[in-house]
């Protein structure tokens, strides 16, 4: 588990902490994450403090699958539901309004094992079943390199999965119940994604963390060829009109932007600086209509604070209309995952 997630030290982020630009205008996490882990506890609790001390108005959020609270017995394929169904509770605790004003964890991304093919249906319905107002869709992980040591082992997948027959035969089953997919994969996996928003254009594709930008091990020291690689890979991703991402996850290990070496976290004026060639790579392609910002949090808190992260998205789109703004922190979550539904 180490050798794959920065170690958050809540020390040094405290000699980073900045005030909130524009504490007014409306945010939706479009991805985070909460488990309890061994030596890792990250829950109601600890997400609602970071969204509280940061100042931004986080009025929601969108919770999206990490292995957490998974049914200990029953079925192996049904026992994902449990996740759903710990975090419906959790956003049911939100949503009465005792924890603040915030409506954390309002929309749900689980798992099913889509290699089920036809079979996967059932396990669809019970994520459904247990969270009918707020779940939105499945995350499949297809995350694959040559070099293992990228991987986290708790999620490699086999190569080419996202072409499987039996995978593709599950992923049909989500569009019939209005689901998303979430894709996590690496940005050489692009295109792949690609082909398969072609092979079925009326189901909502989200790319998770601007397409996985590695930039360790063997990707190392190749910014400028990865980053031309990964621009063309976007714009054919993005001709898709069923396809959308969301942009941030841009401080885990693989990315490899070093942010967890400095003497001091990076402020919100460095990461912006660092990360504008790929924001707006992602905007000009996809137009704001299907951007949305994410914290990834709590992965990403290894390399910057929660209250840094948002400052660094509001740097990045000074300028930008007022609806497009609207559309990239809230706008596009709140449509895509369905959250006017939600409670």
């Amino acid at each position: 588990m180490s050798s794959n997630y920065l170690a958050v030290r809540p020390d040094w982020l405290a000699r980073g902490a900045e005030e909130a630009l524009e504490p007014d205008l409306p945010i939706i996490d479009a991805h985070h994450h909460l488990w309890d882990r061994p030596n890792w506890r990250y829950l109601f609790d600890e997400y609602l403090a970071d969204v509280a001390a940061s100042g931004h108005n986080v009025t929601a959020s969108v919770f999206v699958q990490c292995q957490a609270m998974y049914r200990a017995d029953g079925p192996a394929a049904m026992r994902v539901v449990g996740e759903t169904e710990f975090v419906n509770g959790v956003a049911a605790m939100s949503a009465s309004g005792q924890y603040g004003p915030h409506r954390l964890c309002a929309g749900i991304v689980g798992h099913a094992d889509l290699r089920l093919g036809d079979d996967v249906a059932g396990v669809l319905e019970a994520h459904v079943a247990a969270a009918p107002e707020r779940f939105r869709g499945i995350r499949h992980i297809t995350v694959w390199d040559a070099d293992r040591n990228l991987m986290n082992p708790l999620s490699a997948g086999p190569p080419g999965l996202l072409a499987d027959g039996a995978f593709r035969a599950g992923f049909a089953r989500l569009a019939p119940l209005g689901l998303a997919f979430d894709a996590w994969l690496f940005h050489p996996q692009i295109p792949e994604l690609t082909e398969l928003a072609r092979a079925f254009p009326q189901t909502r594709i989200v790319l998770d963390h601007l397409g996985g930008i590695v930039g360790i091990g063997p990707y190392k020291d190749r910014r400028d060829e990865i980053f031309a690689t990964w621009s063309r890979a976007i714009r054919e991703l993005a001709a898709c009109e069923n396809a959308c991402v969301k942009l941030g996850g841009l401080g885990m290990r693989i990315n490899g932007f070093g942010s967890e070496t400095r003497e001091v976290p990076p402020s919100s004026e460095i990461l912006a600086a660092a990360w504008r060639p790929y924001i707006e790579t992602c905007i000009e392609a996809f137009g704001a209509g299907r951007c949305m910002f994410e914290s990834n949090f709590p992965v990403d808190k290894g390399s910057y604070g929660y209250g840094t992260v948002w400052n660094a998205f509001k740097r990045l789109t000074r300028g930008a209309s007022e609806s497009d703004r609207t559309s990239l922190f809230s706008g596009t979550a709140a449509r895509v995952y369905g959250l006017a539904r939600s409670g």
